[in-house]
């Protein structure tokens, strides 16, 4: 059934109480109407797309853009003036093709592969701070955030000594309720950061990400201004999304303690990395849902899309859809949920998705057996989720042991 008379507001809130479960009203949507109308903050109303098998069609549908510069195209916020600062995945082929090659060879399985004992490192040596450090801590502060921090800078030949710097620029970019000027003025500061590190690798390259894309400036087959925003784009994606994981994925077992003993009392290389994909279907961080346009019009859910229309597919809902995940409220580490979509779907899913299993399997795999007598510090009431921004998680985690 399709909706046209009932308009909610997008994002949609949450229920008191259930900080893991989408919003009631996505979820009654998707029982009563896959295809409604939404709201946006510019008084836009796209279609909110909520069932699973929906969304894997028209994410696979090359009737359907993800060019942010398209007319009907639901931005979550006011655009850069001029259209600059556009990331190569809002973009369409094959433009976004062109683009992502470029940056595709460290993130393959197996170059990730080989990464795991420098990650099982970092992680190892941040538990011997934490075991060493003060008791009750903030997870997110001591572990969860450096983790990923370390990594994705060593990928890219970033200093990590400046992780404060784009750390508080980053919750700019993708905090909902910041001013447009604000939001811009930190994309603005990221850009000048990378593009000045990208003329210190131009003069003097190492085995690093960015190093490898100064190459591609130098050859000219990208400009400096390309190569800075694509740092900017990966530095982002690499530490915040994987450190909101970490924190209310550790959340969420603390809340689970059955599922918890399952990871805790075993050392299964294979059942660490099922409940990576459980705990990446059941919690779903990124919360604007994936956002397109129609270029034709299109038969779906019971109603028509028409060209040029925008498109919200709601990721988090559509990984509890009791059609693809049966009891799919129920956190099951043992459960196969690899077709999931929280790295979204077709050619514009998620480039950096082996980095992020890996960084998750390391700290699942290790964190829990390490300090067994893990356990919050506080009531969950009183913990502060991030309700404001296009990435869930929480803002601190107070643990002891």
């Amino acid at each position: 059934m399709t909706s046209t008379t009932e308009i909610p507001e997008f994002p949609m809130p949450r229920a008191a109480g259930c900080p893991f479960d989408p919003p009631p009203a996505a979820r009654a949507l998707q029982e009563e109407a896959p295809l409604a109308r939404v709201r946006l903050w510019d008084g836009s109303t796209p279609w909110l797309v909520t069932r699973y098998a929906d969304q894997r069609a028209l994410l696979a549908d090359p009737r359907v853009s993800a060019d942010i510069t398209r007319p009907g195209y639901p931005s979550p916020a006011p655009l850069p003036k001029g259209g600059t600062g556009i990331s190569f995945i809002l973009m369409d082929n094959p433009e976004h093709a062109r683009l992502r090659k470029m940056v595709t060879a460290p993130f393959t399985i197996r170059r990730v592969a080989a990464m795991r004992p420098a990650v099982q490192k970092i992680v190892d040596d941040l538990i011997d701070e934490l075991l060493a450090g003060p008791n009750p801590v903030d997870l997110v502060e001591a572990f969860a955030l450096p983790v990923p921090s370390l990594v994705i800078c060593e990928l890219l030949g970033v200093p990590y000594a400046d992780h404060d710097f784009f750390q508080e620029n980053s919750k700019l970019i993708i905090r909902r309720d910041v001013k447009p000027g604000e939001r811009t003025a930190g994309h603005q500061a990221l850009v000048g950061y990378l593009d000045r590190l990208m003329g210190e690798k131009l003069a003097s390259p190492a085995d690093d990400l960015l190093s490898g894309l100064a190459a591609r400036v130098h050859a000219g087959e990208l400009s400096r201004t390309e190569a800075a925003q694509m740092g900017v784009l990966l530095l982002i994606a690499g530490h915040e999304t994987t450190a909101n994981m970490i924190a209310l994925g550790t959340l969420a077992l603390l809340e689970h303690p059955d599922q918890l003993a399952l990871l805790r009392e075993s050392d299964d290389p294979a059942l660490v990395a099922s409940a990576v994909e459980e705990l990446l279907r059941y919690l779903n961080i990124t919360h604007n849902g994936r956002r397109r346009v129609a270029l034709e019009d299109i038969e779906i859910a019971g109603g028509t899309i028409r060209a040029g229309e925008g498109l919200i597919l709601a990721n988090d809902v559509a990984n509890r859809d009791p059609e693809a995940f049966p009891d799919g409220d129920r956190l099951d580490l043992t459960r196969d949920s690899h077709r999931h979509v929280a790295f979204g779907f077709g050619v514009h899913q998620c480039l950096g998705q082996p980095l992020a299993r890996l960084e998750l399997q390391v700290v699942y795999g290790t964190l829990y057996r390490r300090i067994p007598t893990l356990a919050l510090a506080t009531d969950v009431e009183r913990i502060p989720f991030k309700h404001d921004g296009s990435v869930y998680g929480v803002y601190e985690l107070p643990v002891t042991w």
